[in-house]
């Protein structure tokens, strides 16, 4: 149905609080491709005054003919009236999780090209078949929370700074191909998208094979709901303090038997201990046993001390492998990823609290038992000036804030509800809302 293609690049652009300008990132591949073609026959009319489109590709360097193809989308582009850019990975790329190393790098080139252009979100040609693909292998490794159907949201928030939406999220490939054929326009098959060396290649091929339809997509409504109760539970019954400790009440530290509570809980470990994902499938299953025995004690899981005493459960990271961070004047760096730390003035050397140091009597009058508040303080943060190092004090001209691992780099709409709670929890700003009407505003509250 080429038609479903236009109709979706409408409802796309009705969807936006307000007009905006669009990046496009183009691979020059049928999706992206489509996806441009979409948006700039939609805005063709004027019914979308106010809008523009910019378009980006980026040329990951791993094959000898990807320039040519990024020039070719330069071209096309050109021929639209769609201003481009190409973005390049220069140098050697990792032998290992090269996948991954290069979608990160991708969305930061992306990011970099929609500052430029002073974009205001960027969108991807993902469609219904890419998130088929990304349900199965969340599926297969799924941590035991019971959300990798979710697959992919709509809308994605990148590096605290720009939203990724995927207008084609309900569109098949076929439907793109046709639309473009319709039109008499070619685009590009990436060879890697074929390489069984690849999980997703895999996946893609299994489920082509299987000929079986996947059940209807639920769009994440099932998460956001979930995300939402999660949000709920830990502001009635979690504290953060000083950014170092988690506390929960007696009641609540073993309801381990409650999916979103779980979940809610997890989130918040990987958080104090400086990780962006949750523990596996058995460590959970693990400290959930511990956590519902009610019995008092300790265990340790994902760098995190898990602290069962009978006023109530505490979280705090485990005294061990902390590194020692130096950061130059006036630039930032995040120390054993829980702390983003910017100099203000001289540069800075950042490393853990020595034993009686200012932390511990903080977390003292903020009414921690005493012994939390010890080991707790042995992995805050000293930051010294660089010259005098660990015998210096914490030096005044440096910003701290808490870093949220698994939510900083990659954002998915359906848990922002969450993900807001968790950053005012330790004393950070909600995340940036979406340019468009995500259904989620009135609900937070």
């Amino acid at each position: 149905m080429p038609e479903a293609v236009i109709v979706a690049a409408r409802r796309f652009l009705k969807s936006f609080t307000r007009p905006g300008r669009v990046l496009v990132a183009i691979s020059g591949g049928s999706d992206s491709k489509g996806l441009l073609v979409a948006l700039h026959a939609a805005l063709g009319t004027a019914e979308f005054d106010g809008f523009s489109l910019v378009a980006c590709t980026v040329d990951h360097a791993l094959r000898p003919e990807s320039a040519d193809e990024a020039a070719a989308v330069g071209a096309f582009c050109a021929e639209l009236g769609i201003p481009h850019h190409i973005c390049r990975w220069p140098g050697d790329k990792p032998l290992a999780g090269i996948q991954a190393a290069a979608r990160r790098k991708r969305y930061d080139m992306l990011a970099e090209a929609a500052a430029i252009f002073r974009a205001d979100c960027i969108a991807t040609g993902h469609t219904l078949d890419d998130q088929n693909e990304t349900i199965a292998m969340r599926g297969a490794r799924d941590q035991g929370q019971g959300h990798g159907s979710a697959g992919m949201a709509a809308a994605m928030l990148y590096g605290r700074r720009i939203w990724v939406l995927r207008p084609f999220l309900e569109l098949r490939r076929a439907d793109i191909r046709a639309f473009l054929g319709g039109r008499g326009i070619d685009w590009f098959d990436d060879p890697s998208n074929e390489n069984p060396l690849f999980e997703r290649a895999r996946v893609r091929a299994s489920l082509a094979a299987s000929g079986d339809a996947p059940p209807p997509w639920p769009g994440g409504q099932l998460r956001i709901a979930s995300s939402a109760r999660a949000a709920v539970l830990l502001g009635e019954h979690l504290r953060v303090h000083e950014g170092l400790v988690a506390g929960v009440a007696a009641t609540q530290a073993g309801r381990m038997d409650d999916p979103d509570w779980r979940r809610a809980l997890m989130t918040v470990g990987a958080v104090i201990g400086g990780r962006e994902h949750l523990p596996g499938r058995a460590t959970i299953e693990r400290l959930s046993g511990f956590l519902e025995s009610g019995q008092a004690g300790r265990m340790t899981a994902g760098r995190v001390v898990f602290d069962r005493r009978r006023g109530g459960l505490y979280l705090y990271r485990e005294p061990r492998n902390l590194p020692v961070l130096r950061i130059d004047a006036s630039e930032s760096g995040t120390w054993d990823g829980r702390f983003n730390i910017t100099s203000a003035g001289g540069a800075l050397t950042i490393c853990a609290e020595a034993e009686d140091g200012a932390w511990r009597q903080r977390l003292i009058a903020a009414g921690l038992p005493e012994g939390v508040a010890k080991r707790a303080s042995l992995v805050a943060p000293h930051i010294a000036p660089a010259d005098v190092g660990s015998l210096g004090s914490m030096a005044a001209e440096a910003e701290v804030e808490c870093r949220i691992g698994p939510y900083d780099t990659f954002l998915p709409g359906f848990d922002r509800i969450m993900a807001d709670t968790i950053a005012l929890l330790f004393g950070r700003d909600r995340y940036p809302s979406p340019p468009v009407d995500d259904g989620l505003t009135e609900m937070a509250g």
